[in-house]
């Protein structure tokens, strides 16, 4: 059954995605010999990478021994301020110990051909992880957010990619951006060995509530069951 983890505020909500990070990669490494991540994209991010720099948490870690991996792109390039990639990079991977090149995963969403691009990132999964068939590959971690209207990576409300069933990863035509993602599909993200939500503010409450209602529609709800922890604020939770 899926876990919901109610903190006071968006920083004990930083805090604690930041020591499930941590105690993810420990255990992965201990137990596999690797820590697969696939990260998440907005804001909150932005609040955890920081406290995952400070030397009690990234001490903690064999970073030589990660593979990072993303949920979801925005179709810009790299060094654009809105890339997902291009945060994580410049205000984490970047500045932490033993990460190569080769252990950097990003998606090319900014590709003129965003599906043909997001063909060959399946087929880099399928290198990595040692994939055969069309069992998909299990992530140690995958670290997804959520957004107002209910939706995760880039799979939102009534678009073509919350049907794929075959596909690993999918470029996605989101027309409230009036735009392209590039995204993990469903089958990836129920497939992680560890999933967590964190997500805060009050414009979250009404499709928490629905969802934790069920039954709400809403694509953050298909991710489910005991593998999934949604670490959330007081606002989010509408407890505020």
């Amino acid at each position: 059954m899926t876990r919901w983890t109610v903190h006071p505020d968006p920083g004990a909500v930083a805090v604690a995605a930041a020591d499930r990070v941590v105690a993810a990669a420990a255990a992965a490494i201990e137990e596999r010999g690797t820590f697969r991540v696939a990260l998440s994209g907005g804001g909150t991010p932005k609040e955890v990478y920081p406290l995952l720099l400070e030397p009690g948490r990234r001490d903690a870690v064999d970073w030589s021994r990660v593979e990072f991996f993303w949920g979801d792109e925005r179709s810009v390039p790299p060094d654009h301020p809105e890339s997902n990639f291009g945060v994580a990079y410049g205000m984490l991977i970047s500045q932490l110990p033993g990460v190569r090149a080769d252990q950097v995963h990003r998606m090319p969403a900014e590709a003129e051909d965003i599906d043909a691009a997001a063909m060959g990132y399946e087929s880099e999964l399928r290198l990595c992880f040692g994939a055969r068939g069309s069992e998909p590959p299990a992530f140690d971690l995958i670290w997804l957010g959520m957004g107002p209207d209910g939706h995760c990576a880039s799979l939102f409300p009534g678009t073509a990619a919350l049907d794929e069933e075959a596909r690993w990863a999918v470029g996605n035509w989101v027309p409230q951006q009036d735009t392209w993602r590039m995204t993990l599909t469903f089958p990836v993200l129920v497939a992680g060995r560890d999933v967590i939500f964190v997500v805060t503010g009050a414009d979250k409450a009404d499709p928490i509530r629905r969802i934790r209602t069920g039954d709400s529609g809403l694509p953050a709800e298909r991710v489910s069951g005991e593998r999934v922890e949604w670490i959330v604020d007081l606002a989010a939770a509408g407890e505020d």
